[in-house]
């Protein structure tokens, strides 16, 4: 499985030390998030996150590291996108998608207001996420 990559998880020796085989596939950009910092970072809608593509069979081990059983983040497929567009593959540029982790800031420790608009106020944290995923233009560009 191909996966976004941002922060601690760009760095071999980290990911080395989570799962037991990977390979770096180069630097991209996500495109449609923008990082934030809180007691470790997470992403916010709008914007661009520079990052690399990992690829990985061990993505039990990336869920357990990120505490996707806790709900701490949620691990969110997003379209790899080749066309300068990145319109969901529409203009004819979509190869494939790469898993993306997304954390609540509410949970993280986030200082930065984040606002995740859709599915409604009772909507939990990931559905808003998949919402506004759904909604949006949100792609991962290989560089």
């Amino acid at each position: 499985m191909d996966v976004f990559v941002y922060g601690t998880l760009t760095e071999p020796e980290r990911v080395g030390a989570v799962v037991d085989s990977f390979a770096f596939l180069g630097a991209a950009v996500l495109s449609g998030l923008h990082p934030v910092q809180g007691e470790y970072p997470t992403l916010a809608p709008g914007g661009e996150t520079g990052g690399r593509l990992l690829r990985t069979d061990d993505v039990g081990a990336l869920d357990a590291y990120e505490g996707v059983n806790e709900g701490l983040y949620v691990r969110v497929p997003v379209p790899i996108d080749t066309a300068e567009s990145c319109d969901g593959g529409r203009a004819g540029g979509l190869d494939a998608t790469a898993a993306v982790y997304v954390g609540d800031p509410g949970r993280l420790g986030v200082d930065d207001e984040v606002t995740w608009p859709g599915a409604g106020d009772d909507a939990g944290f990931a559905d808003r996420v998949r919402a506004y995923l759904r909604d949006r233009d949100v792609c991962v560009r290989p560089q």
